[in-house]
């Protein structure tokens, strides 16, 4: 059994036999365990547009995701597994992560976890998408597919600067033409390799190697 946290339980994990979904209404930050982990938190608050633009109507303050990214990371490092967040996240640099290379391949921190950046226009995405990963509990870590994935994408908000500047460019198709939940949705074949990484996991319920 693997515990899917922070997603859409009528998603893309959703009616998977051996897939325990925990989103809004279950409350992930709760999980107890004592399976691995897929960690989807929000991203919101940790991306590059975190303070909402110029437009913004409320002051936002950096990470101020009412503790979702760090119920995440101590979920991955208590069950171990997986957790993926957007490419540039500041989580990596507030929890002490490391840094995932933009060319690919695993990048291990002090932490005893493992970071990559991918791409999920590999996997499906209608975008490049580019993404980060944090493993923790895997000892042998997939190859996965590197690089600037091939193809004609859509750009993912490159060059916008707020939630209105996003609106505006999604109803004129102009820079960016996918909606809020395409952006967002996870690739069936992605979230095969995420579900996998975690199915690979050797920690014990202790979270030390067997």
């Amino acid at each position: 059994m693997i515990a899917a946290l922070f997603v859409d339980p009528r998603g893309v994990y959703s009616g998977m036999p051996d897939v325990d979904c925990w989103g809004e209404e279950r409350d992930a930050r709760l999980y107890p365990g004592p399976h691995p982990v897929v960690a989807h938190p929000p991203c919101a608050r940790w991306g590059r547009y975190w303070n909402g633009g110029p437009s913004a109507r409320t002051p936002r303050k950096l990470g101020d995701d009412d503790g979702c990214f760090a119920a995440a990371i101590e979920s991955v490092q208590r069950w171990g597994g997986v957790l993926e967040h957007p490419e540039g996240s500041h989580a990596w640099r507030w929890y002490g992560l490391p840094a995932p290379q933009g060319n690919g391949g695993w990048q291990r921190g002090i932490c005893g976890g493992w970071s990559c950046c991918v791409e999920q226009g590999w996997y499906g995405h209608r975008a490049r998408k580019a993404t980060w990963l944090y493993v923790y509990g895997v000892s042998d870590l997939p190859a996965l597919r590197w690089g600037q994935a091939p193809g004609d994408f859509v750009r993912l908000g490159e060059g916008l600067h707020s939630a209105d500047d996003v609106s505006r460019a999604i109803k004129t198709g102009a820079c960016q033409r996918l909606s809020k939940k395409q952006r967002a949705a996870t690739p069936p074949e992605f979230r095969d390799v995420l579900l996998a990484i975690a199915r690979s996991v050797t920690l014990t319920a202790a979270g030390q190697a067997p």
